[in-house]
């Protein structure tokens, strides 16, 4: 698969790209993607949910009325589930809600995540991008010469770059990572993947070897 390079205000510098059809040109495994996306999101919980149950209320252990004769219901606790203010039944604990997968397979789920990327037509490869300084005017002028002003996106970086990130800091739409950041979940959620020159063929590195 060949695509043009771009310069930073969106004009074909009359160059191309082919990119390696081992990374960008397989049939995506959904399965392996809706796999990774899950265990990155489930990594990103706190887990410390915590409700108080029976055992742990501070509350008075007297009998509440006389086991029989009332014709109601027998009340040893008022720390029963049962009771305003008691302990909840099988409530929440803190954990942890991070699982693994193999090597192979997030492998799989990148690949295939770019994959489905390429085929949507949804890559931009451009010329590495610089800033004298960070300024997010600069960031701005970028995504509105690429056609991306109300689009999420995703800039993915050879190396990593402060001036560029920072620029980026402030936009609710875009996003930048460095290459050997890049996941699967920043891959399927930005509408938009918008490569660097250089990015490409880090990334070929790693996921092809």
């Amino acid at each position: 698969m060949e695509l043009s390079i771009l310069d930073s205000q969106g004009k074909d510098t009359g160059r191309k790209i082919s990119l390696k059809d081992e990374v960008f040109g397989i049939e995506a495994n959904e399965h392996a993607i809706y796999m990774e996306v899950k265990r990155y999101l489930a990594s990103q919980r706190q887990g410390t949910h915590k409700s108080k149950e029976r055992a742990e209320i501070a509350r008075t252990t007297k009998k509440h009325h006389k086991q029989k004769g009332t014709g109601g219901a027998r009340y040893g606790s008022l720390k029963g589930p049962l009771h305003r203010g008691g302990g909840t039944a099988f409530g929440p604990r803190p954990r942890d809600y991070s699982f693994k997968l193999n090597k192979k397979f997030r492998r799989l789920a990148k690949i295939s995540a770019l994959s489905a990327k390429a085929q949507a037509n949804a890559i931009m490869v451009v010329e590495d991008l610089k800033f004298d300084a960070p300024k997010t005017k600069s960031f701005i002028q970028v995504l509105s010469a690429l056609g991306l002003e109300n689009k999420k996106s995703l800039f993915v970086l050879a190396d990593k770059d402060k001036n560029v990130y920072l620029s980026s800091r402030n936009l609710q739409g875009a996003n930048v990572v460095e290459s050997s950041m890049l996941n699967t979940y920043q891959i399927m959620n930005a509408n938009n993947l918008v490569l660097t020159e250089g990015s490409v063929r880090k990334i070929e590195s790693v996921l092809s070897a």
